[in-house]
């Protein structure tokens, strides 16, 4: 097991991983200050410290450490040619990686089931959306999510003793990427890597889209047009963070296990994207579509005005 291994970054496209760099560091910028700005609205504004607004900024949290596990590294392997990381350290960002993706989908599961109750049941809604069960699912989710993801550490730690090479093709480090550098026999990896990707994503997939079938039935059974409009209106937000999360993501697991003839330096910006693009687009679907936060960012915005 060697001490250090050595990440190439983009392989096939390091001449130019410096260029690459720069956008990378902009959407990391824009996400930062775009979550950061979407918890300091939310924190200051009593009026939305509601069930939907609560688990937003559980998610803009989420987004800001997810984001801020990657970029530091990836930029100083693109931008200061550092590329060695402790083998320990490689696992560990391995860890917080995967957990915080795990730990985005279940708030988004919750945020779904909170739309799902508003609008299906509204009476109850206040009663079952409490600040206490908020409290334990945000506790719960992160909780197995670091729980379901610890023992694909574990077993490379404890069963992974010989390895081909050092040299990581990729630009973070990734469960699979680190997996395939082993000269042993990885398949126990692989299907651990594989229960955990289904056990919660894809468990969290199935319940998140029965809960928004059953909400377009109960608001296409409403009587009124705008009541209609205005029930959609407060799903399209959460609508788009699930579709550009989820298809992003499979489309960057299938194609880095079954995509055998598609070029590395493909699998490698997929996965980039698949991290960098929900952290920064989630407070600007949400800027736009939410009525509150949209009021919000124009008073303090006109407030900063000189003229």
């Amino acid at each position: 097991m060697p001490p250090v291994l050595t990440l190439i970054g983009i392989p096939g496209l390091e001449s130019v991983q410096f260029w690459i760099g720069i956008p990378f560091c902009a959407m990391y910028i824009i996400a930062l200050f775009g979550n950061s700005l979407l918890l300091v609205i939310i924190k200051s504004e009593h009026s939305l410290h509601e069930p939907m607004y609560l688990f937003l900024a559980m998610l803009g949290a989420t987004d800001i450490a997810l984001s801020t596990c990657i970029l530091p590294k990836m930029l100083g392997i693109f931008w200061f040619h550092l590329p060695d990381i402790y083998f320990d350290a490689c696992l560990f960002q391995m860890w917080l990686i995967h957990t915080f993706q795990c730990t985005e989908s279940g708030i988004l599961l919750a945020m779904a089931l909170d739309r799902y109750v508003a609008i299906c049941d509204p009476l109850r809604h206040a009663t079952i959306f409490t600040h206490k069960l908020l409290t334990q699912i945000g506790m719960g989710v992160m909780l197995r999510a670091a729980l379901l993801v610890a023992p694909c550490l574990i077993l490379i730690k404890c069963r992974l003793k010989h390895f081909r090479t050092t040299v990581v093709s990729h630009s973070y480090c990734e469960h699979m990427a680190i997996v395939k550098l082993a000269a042993e026999d990885i398949r126990v990896n692989k299907i651990c890597g594989l229960f955990v990707a289904f056990s919660i994503l894809g468990f969290y997939i199935i319940f998140i889209t029965v809960s928004y079938i059953r909400i377009f039935i109960t608001v296409f059974n409403l009587p009124q047009r705008e009541a209609r409009l205005k029930a959609l209106n407060t799903c399209i937000a959460h609508i788009c963070v699930f579709l550009e999360f989820y298809l992003l993501g499979f489309f960057s697991f299938f194609t880095h296990r079954f995509g055998f003839h598609i070029p590395p330096y493909i699998h490698i910006l997929l996965s980039n994207l698949y991290l960098l693009v929900p952290p920064l687009l989630n407070p600007i679907v949400y800027g736009v579509k939410t009525k509150q936060i949209r009021d919000r960012v124009s008073k303090i915005l006109h407030s900063t005005d000189p003229f």
